[in-house]
Formats: C-alpha cells, sequence, structure tokens
C-alpha cells in the first residue's frame, strides 16, 4: 500500500484553485508553465495538478517580477533553489549514515601520537594527557642514529 501521508511536492490542486491561492490568473499559470518557469504535475488525462511547493514557487515568482527581475533570472534562481534543496536533502542522508555508521561500529578506535612518535591506538571516548615535551625530530638515516631500531629488527641483531 503506498505511502499516504502528503508533502509539499504532492500535486494535489486544480489550475483554478493554485491561482486562486497564488493570487494570478489561471492564464498566467499555463503561460510558466509553458516557458518551464513553474512546471506542475499531470493527470493521466494531462491536467495540472499544483503542489504546495508549486504555489509558494508561483508566489515568489509574483513578487520577484513585481520587483523588476526578468523571468530568465527568475527561472535561474528557481532552479538554484532546487539544487540546493537537493543538496540539503543529500547531506541530510549522508549524516544520518554517518551516525548510523557510528552507532553499529561501537568502540572503534582512535589513533594518537606516542611520546616517541610512534602510532598508537586509544578506545573510542578516551582523552589523552597532552604532553608539553619540545621534542626535536630528524630523519633516522641508519641504525647509529637510532640504537632502539637494533633491537626491533630480526635481521639487525647479527650486526
Amino acid at each position: 500500500m503506498p505511502d499516504e501521508r502528503m508533502s509539499a511536492d504532492t500535486p494535489v490542486f486544480a489550475i483554478a484553485v493554485a491561482a486562486e491561492l497564488a493570487g494570478m490568473h489561471p492564464q498566467t499559470l499555463r503561460q510558466y508553465d509553458r516557458i518551464g518557469l513553474v512546471v506542475p504535475g499531470r493527470t493521466r488525462g494531462g491536467s495540472r495538478r499544483y503542489s504546495m511547493r508549486d504555489i509558494e514557487q508561483l508566489r515568489e515568482v509574483a513578487q520577484l517580477s513585481s520587483e523588476g527581475m526578468s523571468l530568465p533570472a527568475i527561472a535561474r534562481l528557481l532552479d538554484l533553489e532546487d539544487e540546493v534543496r537537493t543538496l540539503h536533502r543529500r547531506v541530510v542522508e549522508l549524516e544520518l549514515a554517518l551516525r548510523e555508521e557510528r552507532a553499529n561500529r561501537p568502540g572503534v578506535r582512535v589513533f594518537a601520537a606516542g611520546t616517541t612518535g610512534s602510532v598508537m591506538a586509544v578506545p573510542s571516548g578516551r582523552r589523552i594527557r597532552r604532553s608539553t615535551e619540545v621534542v626535536l625530530w630528524r630523519p633516522w638515516g641508519s641504525a647509529q642514529d637510532h640504537p632502539d631500531d637494533l633491537a626491533d629488527d630480526p635481521d639487525d641483531s647479527a650486526r
């Protein structure tokens, strides 16, 4: 059974009702449909059906037009608003997926640098005490530079 809840995008209003709600003449709505400015849904018989979002866009078009904005500029603005709405939905989806991923992976480890520069795993949520020591870093070019390397590498134990 289909979801029976309506959203702002559900096309339900006939052109006469949409024109009245938007404060426009029905012929203006037909013209906006022809030029692709506000395109309503269609029934199987081809009748126009406007959604609440379409009505809001019609009101916005009327406001912008009365302020002197051209119809092509208004069309571009509406396209950009649709793109922003789509991107916002995608961000919400990704944030939800991230929350689910974090919830499904408890105890995921975080990594930190140890005092010797080694990388160590830290359980999620645990705070690491910060060190204020100043450490001079230099690349280790040979075992003579860093004697601990000899003990760690079994191939070097014969030296």
